[in-house]
């Protein structure tokens, strides 16, 4: 069954933040530092934290791997989901508010809206943390486990794939979250992955 859950906003690392923005940790200035908490208390009042998911079957045949009503030979999600009869689908988005904020700063301070850009790649990214964190709980009731999560261009997972998670998931609808030609999604800081779900060892 979809179901859509909206998290407060997950602890922010800001290594990460860094890493997404192409600054290194080691001997960081303070300006850079100081630039990171301006964007991010900037950008706190433009987020909202969301996941679209389904929990569905996954049944292997004739080297295709059927996962509800998506299809793929990919070797990467075979691997991804060995040994896994049951699949967690999701997308996660932070929303437009990152978007348009960092629209802004483009053309008045490129070097802003570079952090902004890795500050809204961390979030989304930790967003999706916090929410396999929370399903892998509830799993755990069941004595089942959520293994990592891929996404479409990891290894030979195709891009084209994205168009299956908008009609599973129905993106649009139920997040706002929209697919281009160009198979890339607006908001921009958004995220369509799947994990397996396994037994627990005993």
């Amino acid at each position: 069954m979809l179901t859509v859950m909206n998290f407060a906003p997950p602890p922010f690392r800001a290594k990460e933040a860094l890493r997404y923005a192409g600054h290194k940790t080691k001997d960081l200035p303070p300006a850079v530092r100081t630039l990171m908490e301006d964007c991010l208390a900037e950008a706190e009042g433009s987020l909202s934290f969301s996941v679209c998911y389904d929990r569905v079957a996954a049944v292997r045949q004739n080297g295709v791997l059927r996962i509800g009503d998506l299809e793929t030979a990919s070797k990467a999600v075979a691997a991804a989901l060995r040994g896994c009869d049951e699949v967690l689908l999701f997308a996660a988005t932070v929303g437009a508010g990152m978007d348009r904020l960092t629209r802004r700063y483009e053309r008045l301070s490129p070097a802003r809206a570079l952090m902004l850009q890795g500050i809204g790649a961390e979030r989304v990214e930790s967003l999706c943390d916090l929410f396999c964190a929370a399903f892998g709980e509830r799993l755990a009731a069941e004595g089942k486990a959520l293994l990592p999560r891929v996404s479409p261009g990891y290894g030979d997972i195709p891009m084209e794939m994205q168009r299956d998670f908008f009609r599973a998931l129905d993106l649009t609808r139920r997040l706002g979250v929209t697919l281009g030609d160009d198979l890339l999604m607006t908001p921009t800081k958004s995220v369509t992955a799947l994990a397996g779900i396994v037994e627990e060892a005993k």
